[in-house]
């Protein structure tokens, strides 16, 4: 469990560090200043500063002049910087962004100048750019966040990734997987332990001792609908682990579920040349883009329909205990869990609810169709009222992660 809450925790820092990366840089591209870029929250442990002359008219502007070390959150308390903030001030010297490393690795944050509303006068605020600067500034996290997971997935696709054997083509390939691709909650499967992603043997024993070989996705059906009402040992591949777990199929199970409640795919490892790899990748991500945008319109159309909904939604907890389990798959496995979750923040911070990124750039474009900003009072009430509410469904969420583990 150690190693997936690591696993986690390294994955989660990366698709938040990405995203704030995104905001960073198209700032900075845009004329925007950063006081500061950091990996990990603070408090600080260390940050790296670039001093540079301040350019006279007409003169060609230096990248930077010389560089200084700040140590722990307060800068100027020891004399190696107050010695080159009175060497700063003394050549004109102009600081520029503090890149630095914080004690909580759980991704990073950026400072902007002015996103809260202020310094609109300066020329490197983000309040004193035009809309559309904004606009770019604010969806650079949503972008790279699809950037990352469109490479981790052309990654996954050169070293090698799971693809579905088409059922019709009978295969009887050696190198092709049959896996559970799901579950049944309170089906015989599901009373048994098997979970989503376990390998099922192609070599199994039935209940009176006879070897039965599987070459494929029917030969497994065939075998348990041949066992309906018998007590089965059914041998699956769990990572590197090795089970045996007992079971009965239904004799009379609902339409459409199965004796044992599971459906399966046949799978194999494929590689690719890396232009291929390049070009699923971009599909895959859309593919996935489109599927998670229907699935919260099919939510959204059956809450106004009067209908009701549900949906699987998982905290930091679920994701942790999802995560335990992939991992026992294989590094592919996990490439594309990050990979699926890296989409997933994207989508959710573009939506258009205040306190996330899809919400400031809602108010921009009030801001745009009115002619005039909205109030900061005003906007900045919408942020923290939505905030308390995501944190709140955060903890209904978690509290509901953790009770589904007793």
């Amino acid at each position: 469990m150690f190693v997936a809450i690591l696993i986690f925790i390294v994955i989660l820092g990366l698709l938040v560090f990405v995203h704030e990366l995104g905001h960073f840089v198209v700032a900075r591209r845009n004329g925007v200043k950063a006081p500061e870029f950091g990996f990990g929250f603070p408090p600080r442990i260390v940050g790296f500063q670039f001093l540079r002359e301040i350019p006279e008219p007409g003169k060609k502007k230096k990248l930077f002049s010389k560089w200084r070390i700040i140590w722990g959150s307060k800068d100027g308390d020891d004399e190696n910087e107050v010695s080159d903030l009175t060497q700063a001030h003394e050549k004109k010297l102009q600081g520029g962004t503090i890149y630095s490393l914080n004690w909580f690795p759980l991704g990073g944050f950026v400072r902007i100048k002015g996103e809260d509303g202020g310094h609109a006068g300066d020329e490197d605020s983000f309040a004193s750019k035009s809309a559309w600067k904004r606009v770019k500034i604010l969806a650079a996290g949503v972008t790279m966040n699809f950037v990352f997971a469109w490479f981790l997935l052309s990654i996954a696709f050169m070293i090698g990734a799971p693809e579905e054997v088409n059922p019709e083509a009978n295969t009887n390939n050696a190198k092709s997987k049959i896996q559970i691709s799901g579950i049944i909650a309170d089906a015989p499967a599901s009373m048994m332990g098997l979970k989503v992603g376990d390998e099922i043997s192609k070599v199994q024993t039935d209940p009176m001792g006879k070897v039965v070989a599987l070459k494929n996705v029917k030969d497994v059906q065939d075998y348990i609908n041949a066992n309906r009402g018998k007590e089965v040992t059914l041998e699956v591949l769990r990572g590197k682990e090795k089970l045996a777990l007992k079971g009965t199929p239904r004799v009379d199970a609902p339409e459409g579920q199965g004796a044992l409640g599971i459906a399966l795919s046949e799978t194999m490892l494929v590689k690719y040349s890396w232009p291929e790899s390049i070009w699923k990748g971009l599909l895959a991500v859309w593919d996935m883009i489109v599927m998670i945008f229907a699935g919260l319109f099919g939510l959204l159309k059956m809450l106004f329909a009067g209908q009701g909904g549900s949906a699987d939604v998982a905290g930091p907890v679920g994701i942790a205990i999802l995560t335990r389990e992939v991992a026992n798959l294989g590094l592919v496995y996990i490439i594309q869990f990050a990979a699926i979750l890296s989409v997933n923040l994207g989508i959710i911070n573009i939506l258009p609810i205040p306190a996330l990124d899809g919400g400031r750039i809602l108010f921009v474009l009030i801001e745009k169709i009115k002619g005039s900003p909205v109030s900061q009072k005003v906007e900045q009430n919408f942020h923290t009222l939505f905030f308390a509410l995501l944190m709140l469904l955060m903890l209904a969420v978690t509290y509901k992660d953790i009770a589904r583990l007793f």
